[in-house]
Formats: C-alpha cells, sequence, structure tokens
C-alpha cells in the first residue's frame, strides 16, 4: 500500500471517534465536513451568474462550455445531497448559490446559459445530476423558484424527448431527466422512460453484473451509474414506477453489493481498473444506495466502514488537493487515469459518494459501530463468472488483487481487437495501478505476455473468457500486433491462493519467438524501488515492503530476467519498476509457468524464491505448486478454432 501523506484536510475535520468507528475514525461530520469543504473551494471558480464553474484543469472534448456546466451540475449532486440530508439546515447561502445558477443556467438568454441537449452530446450527463439534485432539494429549490425559471428548466431538460442517447449507460439519464420532468407535469416520453430501462435489462449478466452496452463492458460504471441510477429513479418516479421492475434493480443492486464490498483493501482502497478513475471513491455510492432502498445484505457498521474508508483513503493521500479541488488524477493529478471526455470538473460524479447523507442521522449507518470488512479478518477467494474474474485477497497486508479473464471493453465481432492497460492486463488490485506509457509507446510489461516481434511487444486485445470458478480462472487471446498471424494463439489459466497467483500459459507460436512476461508494477513518489533478479527470477520492492516478484516455474530455463523500470508511467507514483522475464518460445507443448507475488507481507515476500514449482504431467498438463506446498493440476489444453 502507499504510504500516506499528511492528509490535506486534516484541519477541516472533526476528531476521530476511535469507539464509534474503530476502522476509519470518520463519523457522519467528517462526511459533512469534506462536503462543505469541497463545496466552499469549487466556489471561486463560478461565473457570475453561478451558472459556469471553470476550473482549471484540461479541457474535455465538449470544450469548455459543456465543463462549465459540468461544474455545476456535478457539484450541484454534491449540494443537493448535504441540503437534503441536513432538511435544509444548512444556512441560505448554498441554497440561493445554486438556484441562482439553475436560473442563469436555464435562461438561453443569459451569459452563462448552458448549451442544448442534443443526441449523443455531453449535456445528456450533466442534465440527469440536475435532474437528480431539483428532485432531492424539491422543498428547498424548486417549489420556490420563480414560474418562469421553471418554465425554462422544463425546456432545457425537455431537450431530451426524442432525442438519442448513446447506447451505454447514458440511457439512464433520459430515464432520470425525464422521470423528473413526469413529475413536474413536463414534457416526456413514458416509452423513451421504459425503453431506457428495458434496454439496462439486456446488459444483465447474472449475480448482480451488468455490463456497459454491448460487448463485455466490466468496470465501475455498475457501481456509479448501472446500479445507481434505478435506485435514484424509483425515488424520482414514485407511485409512477412499476413495482415489479424496482423489485428486480434492487434484487440485482443487492447481489451486487455481496459481491462488491470485496473490492476494498483494508486502507480503503478501491481495486484500481476500468475507466473514469478519477471519480475515486464514487464507487461508495452504491454501498449507501443498498441501505437507501432498504436492500443491502451488509451490515450497518460494515457499510459505513466500507464507504467512511474509501473516502478516509484519498484524504490521507491529499485527494482534495490543497487547494480543496479534486484533479484529473488518482491521488495526484495525471491524465492517464482519465478520458478524452474527462474536463475539468469531471472528478467531481465522487459527489456520488455522499448519497448516504440522505439517510437521516440517526439510521443505524451512522449510528452503528463500525464492522470489519471482508479482507479485514481473513484471505478470500472469489469467482466472478459474469465478467470473468477472480479476486484474491489477503488480511495480513489488507490488499485484494483481482485476476481478469474475462473484461477487455471491446464491442463485440466483428468490431476490431484493441488494447487497453486499464482493461485487459491479467491482474489489477488495490495496491497497484497498470503502467500507462504515452501515447504511441510499447505497452507496459506488468501483468501481461508478450511475443516480442519485428514491431515490437504484441498486446493482449480481445479476451475469450473460458470459465472462472473456485480459485481458477482461463482466457484465450490472439496477440496484437503480429503481422495479423491468426495462427498465434495465447491461452492461459489461473490459479490463485493467498497472495499467489500461478499463470499458466500455452503459446501457439514458432518455437525460438522471444516471449516476454511481466509481474505486477510497483511505483511511488519518494524513491525508485529496489530490484532483484536470479535464475528465472525477478522482484521489485517499494521501500515501505510492497514487494511483486515473478518466478519462472516451467518454460524459462533460458530466460533472462530484469526489473524495467519507467518514470511518469504510473497514477502510484513516479517512479515505477516491473520484474519481467524473456526466453525463447520453447516449442512443443508451448507450456509456460510462472509464480506472480504483490504482498506487503514481509513473512509472503522472504518466501517467492523457494517452494514454488511446476512438473508437466502429460501434454497440455502441469502440476503446479504453490510457496506452501500446496499443489494443484493445471490443464491447458490447445482452443479450436474459431472461424
Amino acid at each position: 500500500m502507499t504510504a500516506p501523506h499528511p492528509s490535506a484536510d486534516a484541519g477541516h475535520l472533526p476528531p476521530p471517534d476511535p469507539t464509534l468507528s474503530p476502522y476509519t475514525g470518520y463519523t457522519r461530520a467528517h462526511w459533512e465536513a469534506t462536503a462543505d469543504r469541497l463545496l466552499a473551494a469549487i466556489r471561486p471558480y463560478a461565473g457570475p451568474g453561478l451558472a459556469q464553474y471553470r476550473l482549471p484543469g484540461r479541457a474535455g472534448h465538449s470544450g469548455a462550455w459543456s465543463d462549465g456546466l459540468e461544474g455545476y451540475a456535478r457539484s450541484f449532486l454534491l449540494a443537493a445531497f448535504r441540503i437534503a440530508g441536513s432538511g435544509g439546515d444548512v444556512g441560505p447561502t448554498l441554497i440561493e448559490r445554486y438556484a441562482a445558477g439553475l436560473a442563469a443556467g436555464v435562461d438561453p438568454r443569459h451569459p452563462e446559459h448552458w448549451p442544448p441537449i442534443t443526441d449523443r452530446g455531453q449535456p445528456m450527463v450533466e442534465a440527469a445530476s440536475v435532474a437528480i439534485a431539483l428532485h432531492e432539494t424539491r422543498p428547498w429549490i424548486w417549489d420556490r423558484l420563480p414560474d418562469r425559471t421553471r418554465e425554462m428548466a422544463v425546456a432545457w431538460l425537455g431537450g431530451f424527448v426524442g432525442a438519442t442517447a448513446n447506447d451505454s449507460n447514458w440511457r439512464l439519464f433520459q430515464v432520470i431527466a425525464e422521470e423528473f420532468l413526469a413529475s413536474v407535469g413536463g414534457p416526456h416520453d413514458r416509452a423513451e422512460i421504459d425503453g431506457g430501462l428495458d434496454r439496462l435489462d439486456d446488459w444483465y449478466r447474472g449475480d448482480g453484473w451488468y455490463t456497459d452496452g454491448e460487448g463485455r463492458k466490466f468496470d465501475y460504471y455498475n457501481a456509479w451509474a448501472l446500479h445507481l441510477y434505478p435506485v435514484l429513479w424509483a425515488r424520482v418516479a414514485g407511485h409512477r414506477a412499476d413495482p415489479a421492475r424496482v423489485a428486480t434493480h434492487r434484487a440485482r443492486l443487492r447481489e451486487f453489493l455481496d459481491v462488491h464490498q470485496y473490492f476494498f483493501g483494508s486502507d480503503g482502497a478501491p481495486v484500481h481498473q476500468g475507466r473514469s478513475l478519477t471519480y475515486r471513491y464514487a464507487t461508495a455510492a452504491p454501498l449507501w444506495a443498498g441501505a437507501l432502498a432498504d436492500v443491502t445484505p451488509l451490515s450497518p457498521g460494515r457499510t459505513r466502514r466500507l464507504a467512511s474508508g474509501a473516502l478516509k483513503h484519498f484524504a490521507d493521500h491529499r485527494v482534495p488537493d490543497e487547494r480543496g479541488l479534486l484533479s484529473l488524477g488518482w491521488y495526484q493529478p495525471y491524465l492517464p487515469v482519465t478520458q478524452p471526455y474527462s474536463g475539468p470538473a469531471s472528478p467531481y460524479w465522487a459527489s456520488k459518494a455522499f448519497l448516504g447523507l440522505l439517510l437521516p442521522a440517526d439510521h443505524p449507518v451512522w449510528t452503528a459501530p463500525e464492522e470489519a470488512g471482508p479482507v479485514d479478518t481473513a484471505d478470500r477467494h472469489l469467482a466472478l463468472p459474469a465478467p470473468g474474474w477472480l479476486l484474491h485477497s489477503t488480511a495480513a497486508d489488507g490488499i485484494v488483487r483481482l485476476v481478469n479473464h474475462g473484461t477487455d471493453r471491446l464491442p463485440p465481432p466483428p468490431a476490431g481487437s484493441d488494447d487497453s492497460p486499464h482493461y485487459t492486463g491479467f491482474a489489477y488490485s488495490t495496491a497497484t495501478a497498470p503502467e500507462t506509457p504515452p501515447p504511441g509507446a510499447p505497452p507496459g510489461p506488468d501483468n501481461r505476455i508478450a511475443l516480442l516481434v519485428p514491431t515490437g511487444p504484441t498486446r493482449r486485445g480481445r479476451i475469450h473468457p473460458l470459465y472462472a470458478q473456485g480459485r481458477r480462472a482461463a482466457s484465450w487471446h490472439t496477440p496484437l500486433g503480429a503481422d495479423g498471424d491468426e495462427r498465434l494463439r495465447v491461452t492461459t489459466a489461473s490459479v490463485v491462493r493467498g497472495p499467489w497467483e500461478i499463470r499458466v500459459h500455452r503459446v501457439e507460436a514458432p518455437a525460438g519467438t522471444p516471449v516476454r512476461a511481466g509481474g505486477w508494477a510497483v511505483a511511488c513518489d519518494v524513491a525508485p524501488p529496489l530490484a532483484g533478479t536470479g535464475e528465472a527470477w525477478a522482484v521489485a520492492r517499494r521501500t515501505d515492503g510492497l514487494t511483486s516478484a515473478l518466478v519462472g516455474l516451467f518454460g524459462w530455463e533460458d530466460a533472462t530476467a530484469e526489473v524495467t523500470r519507467a518514470r511518469g508511467h504510473n497514477a502510484y507514483g513516479d517512479h515505477s519498476a516491473v520484474p519481467v522475464l524473456t526466453a525463447p518460445h520453447p516449442g512443443g507443448a508451448g507450456l509456460l509457468a510462472t509464480l506472480v507475488v504483490l504482498t506487503a507481507d514481509p513473512i509472503a515476500a522472504a518466501d517467492v524464491q523457494t517452494g514454488a514449482g511446476a512438473v508437466l504431467v502429460s501434454e497440455g498438463t502441469l502440476e503446479v505448486r504453490f510457496p506452501d506446498g500446496t499443489t494443484e493440476t493445471v490443464i491447458v489444453t490447445p482452443v479450436p478454432d474459431p472461424r
């Protein structure tokens, strides 16, 4: 885990309460104080009309006009939870600020008016936040607006009616906005609302998991969109909502939370995987949503421990920054965790984490003592067949690791294959981030296997899942960048135990082709990680003890071991290092087995070079041995040609 820095919020927070919150020290007062600081810090960046918030940072691809709306809408969501959660007892300034901004934004004659809602335009995203905020603050803002302002707001939101949204979580923005319009007697199309909710059903893959549109697009949009908006829609719809549909959404949320709780490390960090990671502690939103809808399988104390843990984790790493702002990054500003649509105010979707403020102060999630999270008490492993993932975590160091054999965020064939460091790696964790080299540079070697061809290292691209069950998962891929040679194939099986993963690759490629495998990237700002290498093993270790090791167990007899280093390629710190093995393809069965280790436990770190091994049993079958002596049989057979 990255060592925490003195919190930039330290002077703005109440004292910790170790009795009520023995794991984080955080209470409702800490959430309120954080919300107040975020709202105060963004105020100087508002225009005179309070409708446009022009924050410092790189513009999003929709331009500054849309970015200014984004600053209003996303901070209004935070303000709404703060206002409604206190019953309006926040003083008049905050309420007046957002009421005035709304009046200016929806007035087409005002210099700060908002861009219109058009097909697939970014204002669709922000309009949903405005609609939610208006609903939750109805007694304090909407009901007190002049009729003319309400008419203009209805006209602006009415741009959704008949418009086309992106076929993804964006369909829910239309659902929310038009349902709010229905609630105030505005124009809406019930068929569009129902159609968006029906489309959500199309994407359901079971066990609480949705894909974000067609394909294998699994990430935190399950947390801060696909499960969250149905709960908020039901609040807006009230008696208009179909009870059967609401019950279905709630049952799915309950299933999701039963799994989502395993995605947080003991230090509160969420697993670093997927896009829009700059929303940071928005990962806590469905935890509160489950309590708000009264469907959570988690105890009140565990709900708050996980949510507060995420908030505190980022506060401990100077988020927000010394100005009180959320930057485009993870801890510090770091653009590779963003996307072209991310503008300076984009990180304020983190406001969704404050949904819990809608629960009254005497609700058990605020009054019950914190209880341990799953990673706090025991080693865990969990197979998730829908996204094709394995989770394994260890209590000794509090790290959660995600092994990926099913998620690539690609549309289904015939769309072409592509590669992304945040989706197509073999593994992600709560203590590391993937290497993200500059555009045009070769991909990082971490958690990859690549053929070294004349054009550079191949990439994983489209992932074809085979299974995820128990402690095992497997998939295959056709390496990208090998001159389109469809005969090349890599089939990989993973087995996990404690902090260890053994990966067995069947590489179908010409004998002698150089093959490179990489372990976890460890990174920090303080100093370059230490490095060690030996016969078919390499280790990178941070000064705080976080260790990444890669050990060749089979097929690496002629391997070269090294630790590659980079600067500015990792969200966790400026200095990063990855253990790497490179060897000629062995031919024959083409099997390569590695022990892949990420640990902050000194006992586990000391065992990586001894105890593990692998023996060929038959064609495509290895008996592998973990450092603790446990053995497993792994079968990796050729995958039939799908053509």
